[in-house]
């Protein structure tokens, strides 16, 4: 049997018609994607810790003409979670597109590193992305239709020179093998699950004028000599849910300007 035209010569990385959920969606990487999502054609569901911080994405997202449904919520409560699925269903329509971008950093000397603060990065970075995932595969599985896509950072691949960050970085590895054991567990049922790992990107975080220094030194040490624009994260994430990317699942698509061939 011959291959169709369609298959064997075009893609399609339209996300027209489907309903999308974007975590940690109020600013940076998760705002970029979640307007990137709209513009090829999604609805999104746009969720943060603090609903009022979603204004500029909502407002973003509804001039792409597509509709946006903001919502609070704590990656780390699995009931909030769960409820934020159901209203994306019943607001929006059947869940098909998932990111999980959520996620915070801090740095600490290893041996100094309190428990509370390894366990609070933990909580949201690894466990946040888990029950994200949980909820959103909850409603994808019996449909036997979904992509998911969790944000990491090549921190999880890397350690980084002079940032004193091992919870961080072990937590990004983490999330890339939850991707990866994820992505197996679902193959046969539907659903694809990868990973994204971006490389220095000039998030609001990296902008503040007392990292003006440290932003240089990132530059300097990327390859295309400059950090990632948000957007430049995005276009990756959407490839990654869209059709066009129907034969990738559990793959951890470093986007790092070459950091990583160093």
């Amino acid at each position: 049997m011959n291959p169709s035209p369609a298959r064997s010569h075009g893609a399609d990385f339209s996300l027209a018609g489907q309903v999308g959920l974007v975590t940690g969606a109020a600013s940076g990487i998760g705002q970029a994607i979640a307007w990137a999502m709209a513009a090829a054609g999604a609805d999104v569901a746009c969720l943060d810790r603090d609903g009022d911080s979603l204004a500029a994405t909502v407002e973003g997202i509804r001039g792409l003409g597509r509709t946006a449904l903001p919502l609070e919520c704590d990656v780390t409560s699995e009931d909030a979670l769960g409820a934020a699925v159901a209203t994306v269903e019943s607001d929006l329509g059947e869940l098909s597109l998932a990111v999980n971008s959520a996620g915070i950093a801090n740095a600490a000397p290893a041996e100094n590193l309190p428990r509370e603060q390894w366990q609070r990065l933990y909580d949201v970075n690894v466990t946040g992305v888990f029950l994200s995932c949980q909820a959103q595969a909850r409603v994808m599985l019996p449909r036997r239709r979904g992509a998911i896509v969790n944000v990491a950072s090549m921190s999880g691949t890397i350690a980084n020179r002079g940032l004193t960050q091992v919870h961080y970085n072990s937590a990004k590895a983490a999330v890339a093998h939850l991707t990866k054991s994820l992505a197996v567990e679902w193959a046969d049922r539907g659903i694809r699950v990868n990973a994204i790992s971006p490389g220095y990107t000039a998030t609001p975080m990296n902008r503040r004028p007392e990292v003006a220094d440290q932003a240089r030194r990132f530059a300097a040490d990327t390859p295309l000599a400059r950090m990632a624009e948000p957007s430049e994260i995005a276009g990756p994430t959407v490839f990654l849910l869209s059709s066009a990317a129907s034969f990738c699942t559990g793959v951890d698509l470093l986007v790092d300007g070459g950091f990583c061939c160093w």
